[in-house]
């Protein structure tokens, strides 16, 4: 079964992605019912789904689909705490995009 490809961004690269899934890994800063921010390299506005349970302050990784406003209209989304180090999440996407042909169609 082939899988679809969800090339890991951050805020900077939205813009390359509309209407296309990726993975975003960020730190929640802010809820508001059924939206919330999302600091990945930048602030994302994020649509969620009612499966999502983000806790500001914790990292969470999203899965979704980039709309044409660039906010996120999530998929999935797991919550990965307090302990992540984003300076090493950022450098492996920014690796991503400079070997993209590696990672995913363009």
């Amino acid at each position: 079964m082939d899988h679809p490809q969800t090339p890991r961004v951050l805020q900077p690269h939205l813009s390359s992605f509309q209407h296309r899934i990726v993975r975003v890994l960020g730190k929640v800063v802010q809820l508001r019912g059924e939206n919330a921010v999302v600091d990945a390299g930048g602030q994302i506005d994020v649509i969620l789904n009612r499966d999502a349970h983000l806790a500001v302050g914790h990292a969470v990784e999203l899965i979704g689909k980039v709309d044409g406003n660039l906010a996120i209209k999530v998929q999935a989304a797991t919550d990965f705490g307090t302990g992540v180090d984003f300076n090493v999440a950022n450098a492996v996407v920014e690796a991503t995009h400079r070997h993209k042909e590696i990672f995913y169609d363009e």
